[in-house]
């Protein structure tokens, strides 16, 4: 596609923006806060679309958070702060400036080296910020847990090999079950969040996004979930009523059932 119609593409939709933050009455009536929300959902659809590679989900889904960014830019010019130019300008010029292997004769040969070269140039670009001050308050906490352990990795607080990962996983669920031993209710909360943060450790050093993980390990469990409730009703039966070395027999065909497909 040429840059002319990409150009034309993009004109279009800010001549719509505008007319509908005149003529709408929904849209005149929206403010920063008031989108926070929906700019929320519709992240969270674009990654549904991306894991189901739904293509044209995902196209759909991007038009929606393009619209949210005109929206804001939109919210920005009429306040007098910015406008979509100053966004689009201001992400150019941050690209440019965290790409010095791109665009200057700094050297980076791997994907790891550019992330430590970028979490130091953040460093710079706001000195006098704690290294961890970027992280926002509002992740989610797995997503939270990984952004603090690459900024951390960014300024060299890491393990040297990752295999030494492993044995602060064992330390943790080690004081883990001694807390349950001793039912300690705080005590108990406090150690599995010491264990879930250092299986994302785990998960990090090894290249694997947890997140992924675990939402590939939850869509697998309702597969094989569907599968025995299904069974179950073509037994004319009712998992209440059943016990659960029955669940399991059906449980396993569920398994060898989902791994051969």
């Amino acid at each position: 596609m040429g840059k002319e119609i990409q150009k034309e593409a993009f004109e279009r939709l800010l001549s719509i923006m505008d007319r509908l933050r005149e003529e709408c009455p929904w849209d005149r009536k929206q403010t920063f806060d008031s989108l926070k929300k929906n700019t929320i959902e519709e992240t969270f659809e674009l990654i549904e679309a991306i894991d189901e590679k739904h293509y044209s989900q995902i196209r759909e889904e991007l038009g929606d958070l393009l619209l949210h960014i005109v929206f804001y830019a939109k919210l920005g010019e009429e306040i007098k702060e910015f406008d979509i130019t100053d966004v689009a300008n201001g992400i150019s010029d941050k690209l440019i400036a965290r790409h010095p292997h791109i665009f200057g004769d700094v050297k980076a040969e791997t994907a790891e080296e550019v992330l430590e070269n970028w979490e130091k140039l953040k460093l710079k670009e706001k000195k006098g910020k704690k290294v961890l001050s970027g992280v926002p308050k509002a992740l989610p906490a797995m997503i939270k847990a990984m952004r603090v352990q690459e900024k951390v990795r960014g300024v060299g607080f890491d393990w040297d090999k990752r295999e030494q990962v492993w044995d602060k996983v064992k330390e943790e669920i080690a004081e883990l079950e001694h807390e349950l031993k001793a039912h300690d209710t705080a005590k108990i909360e406090n150690e599995f969040g010491d264990v879930f943060f250092s299986l994302i450790n785990a998960a990090r050093l090894y290249d694997v996004d947890p997140e992924d993980a675990l939402q590939k390990t939850v869509k697998k469990f309702i597969r094989r979930f569907n599968y025995l409730e299904q069974e179950t009703i073509a037994k004319g039966q009712s998992l209440k009523e059943m016990s659960l070395d029955e669940m399991n027999e059906i449980w396993e065909q569920a398994k060898q059932f989902d791994e051969n497909k």
